[in-house]
């Protein structure tokens, strides 16, 4: 009998965990190194979303592990006001790949540093209103919660006042359309602006907005979408602020995404990528801006904020990318990568469009009439799992069957051909079954 099927395990788990979202794999994980993670039976599972879109550089990279014995034995956990050298040198190194973002706080997760950016952006704004984009995602907390439309608004009370709203672009479904058919952007983003001039009390302080929407179908922004919404903001006096928790730290084959388009900021959060897989964010903003918050009595305390572990690992993940040349390896891998998939799209009708950038990419899985088809994207989730290969694919309602597909920066070509072709089979086999996905923990 597989160790996965411990019926102990699998009793404590069903009695015991406060079930959060999904079904659990049918894996019991012992350990995970590089670009795979290994279950009870040391089967190697290749990982192609890098944990939660976290492990930037694989798991367990040595230069990781050393960083955080040395930082555990030294300190890792401090009073809020004490200061140490890796949380300094760390904004240091963040301000430097950001020119114009000179002030940084360092927190612990991706909903915490948008909380942090969103009650900056009030304060320094003097209102209220926050707009977002229909199928963003931003943290289950307060404000980051009131500004994720993809899932979790129901059954759980009003959201925060002056929550607002705008269509995310989807050159796949364009909602305004071209005489040749494709996304008319710039029509859609003045319509919604009018929508939101209309809604708006006069309390607009700012737009939070994920350069690829993940959770929302691996949505990636036009060129030129990012100037022109930097510039409605401009019009408004309101802040632009980027969540680039999954696109950050060289992803898409740029430190961060939003240089491609050559727009910077007013606020930049970051968390995921940067922390290796340890709990890691940070906040970016103007000097200006950071003036006039301090001025006002910004107040953000928490537990963890300027703790020098994740600083140390941060700095770490930071060393590696430089060292082992990362950003440019996103950018080639991600070639090869999106090209392997255009040639699965050619290949199976299922396969209806494959979008993204640099090693952040999408597939959305589709029925005869191009509507998502959730059921058969399950099955060759389920059948992907089962050959060794772990795919994360967004099951939300009106997000469509739609792969996220994010392997660590690491990963070498011979592991994403080896990728490619338990996707290929994965597809051949669920095609051919009717069989329900399954899931453990969490049925």
């Amino acid at each position: 009998m597989s160790r996965n099927q411990d019926p102990a395990f699998w009793a404590a788990a069903r009695k015991h965990l406060i079930r959060y979202g999904g079904s659990f794999d049918p894996a019991i994980i012992e350990r995970a190194e590089g670009c795979f993670v290994f279950d009870a039976d040391e089967r190697p599972i290749l990982d192609f979303t890098s944990g939660q879109m976290s492990a930037l550089v694989g798991h367990s990279h040595p230069h990781i592990v050393a960083t955080v014995q040395r930082q555990m034995g030294a300190v890792a956990h401090l009073f809020s006001g004490m200061l140490s050298r890796p949380v300094v040198d760390l904004a240091a190194r963040l301000a430097a790949l950001a020119p114009g973002l000179d002030r940084v706080m360092l927190l612990s997760t991706g909903a915490e540093s948008n909380e942090a950016a969103i009650r900056m952006a009030k304060l320094v704004t003097g209102r209220h209103e926050i707009v977002a984009f229909s199928k963003s995602w931003h943290g289950m907390t307060g404000a980051a919660s009131s500004a994720t439309y993809s899932a979790g608004r129901k059954g759980y009370g009003p959201a925060m006042v002056g929550s607002l709203t705008i269509p995310a672009p989807n050159t796949f479904r364009p909602r305004f359309r071209h005489a040749d058919g494709s996304l008319d952007w710039k029509t859609e983003l003045d319509d919604a602006f009018g929508l939101i001039d209309s809604q708006s009390v006069g309390s607009l302080a700012a737009f939070i907005a994920e350069p690829i929407l993940s959770s929302g179908g691996m949505l990636e922004l036009p060129p030129g979408y990012l100037s022109a919404l930097k510039e409605k903001c401009r019009e408004r006096g309101m802040l632009l602020i980027l969540d680039e928790a999954q696109t950050g730290i060289g992803r898409t084959g740029t430190m961060f995404a939003f240089q491609r388009d050559g727009v910077t900021p007013d606020i930049l959060t970051l968390s995921k990528t940067i922390g290796a897989g340890l709990p890691l964010a940070a906040v970016m903003t103007t000097a200006e801006i950071e003036d006039i918050a301090h001025e006002k009595g910004y107040l953000f305390y928490t537990t963890h904020v300027s703790d020098p572990l994740p600083a140390a690992v941060g700095l770490a993940v930071l060393d590696i990318v430089e060292e082992e040349g990362l950003v440019a390896r996103a950018g080639r891998l991600g070639s090869r990568l999106f090209e392997g998939l255009s040639q699965l799209k050619q290949r199976f009708d299922c396969v209806g469009d494959v979008r993204g950038r640099g090693l952040m990419l999408g597939v959305e899985i589709v029925n005869p009439d191009r509507s998502a088809d959730h059921e058969l994207g399950s099955r060759i989730a389920a059948e992907a799992f089962r050959r060794g290969l772990s795919m994360n694919i967004v099951k939300l309602p009106g997000m469509g069957g739609v792969f996220r597909i994010a392997p660590p920066l690491t990963i070498s070509e011979e592991e994403i051909d080896l990728g490619l072709g338990i996707i290929a089979q994965s597809i051949e086999a669920a095609s051919v079954s009717g069989a329900r996905a399954p899931g453990i923990a969490a049925e």
